[in-house]
């Protein structure tokens, strides 16, 4: 398998989506949102570099004039660091 190949993966996803909770705010309803960085021509970065968001947390850190790049990829690297350990805890994605 290739190094530098795109990870896609329906079941990782299916996990973050069952995240019913904003990772960072606590809101109820969440998207699965991809983080930004490194991706191009409208591809999307790996599935496992995704983050369970409300509306308005992914709104602010992929459009959000309130913050600088860097905070914005901060809050979204902490966004994805809390939701692998919701999908741990969860036991909703196991390793093989």
């Amino acid at each position: 398998m290739a190094m530098n190949r795109t990870y896609r993966n329906k079941k990782w996803l299916a996990a973050v989506g069952q995240i019913e909770q904003c990772v960072l705010c606590g809101a109820w309803g969440t998207q699965v949102a991809h983080r930004n960085e490194g991706k191009g021509m409208s591809l999307k970065t790996d599935d496992c570099a995704t983050a369970a968001l409300c509306v308005p947390c992914h709104d602010s850190i992929d459009n959000g004039n309130q913050l600088t790049r860097d905070e914005r990829r901060q809050l979204m690297d902490r966004a994805i660091v809390l939701t692998l350990i919701q999908i741990a805890r969860r036991g909703l994605v196991v390793p093989a």
